[in-house]
């Protein structure tokens, strides 16, 4: 397997490899890790030797089932503000003393008219899916920097790709995900610290049982979480920038990118 870009710069500086090769190992913190996908990373990563896992999420009950069966640290949080933000990642560091890999998994949903959209719904969204990650790694970053290593995984969603009918703040929120992973991928090229944007379609988790709305379409079907798990951890061993799961969800971007008039008479026709 040829290396990653940042490989040797990281081995140069010292500490084991985190996103370029096998035999791993580290702190990964994982947040939403109550229960769907980050549930599935915990246990993906859980499976690999050599990592010590820190496992944030808002159900504490859930959270406390995932953190026993994983053997991780629970850390309670409430993903909402800065403050909150603050709270997990000093916690976080005063019980591992660094973080070498952060999967940001943590979402919710809200689907509906846009126009029958709460002002608390809209902020929950936004606050949640886009402005506690770009938080969670404006925290985290200097500490990776420093050390001249890591991997942030940013979870995103194929309604940040395409945009979604019914859920526009969701795909706005998703969207921004996607061009904050692309912009620090940029600036932080050279310094060992890696970004990686996972990309799934829909995953079968109670993110729709939570937003308002069930899952109504016949296709694509919703696939296991531990699917974008495997992908996950794909990724941070090849040190991937690009995830899609499944890979065909690439070509709907490809053809709004070069063809933007087809896709949106595609997007009105099928959604």
């Amino acid at each position: 397997m040829s290396r990653a870009p940042g490989i040797a710069h990281r081995e140069a500086r010292g500490g084991g490899s985190v996103g370029g090769g096998k035999g791993l190992a580290g702190v990964a913190l994982v947040t939403g890790a109550s229960s769907g996908i980050g549930a599935a990373v915990c246990h993906r990563i859980a499976a690999e030797e050599g990592w010590r896992l820190l496992a944030s999420g808002r159900d504490g009950d859930r959270l406390a089932q995932v953190a026993t069966s994983t053997g991780s640290t629970a850390l309670h949080a409430e993903l909402t503000s800065p403050d909150s933000m603050e709270r997990l990642v000093r916690e976080a560091l005063e019980a591992a003393g660094r973080i070498d890999l952060v999967v940001a998994s943590a979402g919710v949903g809200w689907a509906g008219p846009f126009l029958s959209m709460s002002p608390a719904a809209v902020d929950r969204v936004l606050g949640v899916d886009l402005a506690s990650v770009v938080h969670l790694v404006r925290l985290l970053l200097p500490h990776m920097v420093a050390a001249g290593r890591g991997h942030i995984v940013l979870v995103g969603s194929v309604a940040g790709a395409t945009a979604v009918r019914g859920e526009a703040v969701y795909s706005a929120a998703k969207a921004g995900v996607a061009a904050f992973a692309d912009a620090l991928r940029q600036e932080l090229r050279g310094t060992g610290v890696r970004v990686t944007l996972v990309v799934p379609g829909v995953v079968d988790t109670p993110f729709f049982a939570t937003r308002g709305m069930s899952y109504a379409r016949s296709w694509p079907r919703p696939m296991a979480p531990e699917r974008v798990a495997d992908a996950v951890w794909e990724a941070v061993v090849s040190g991937r920038d690009d995830v899609y799961v499944p890979r065909w969800l690439r070509v709907p971007g490809m053809v709004r990118a070069v063809a933007p008039g087809l896709y949106r008479r595609l997007a009105v026709r099928f959604g």
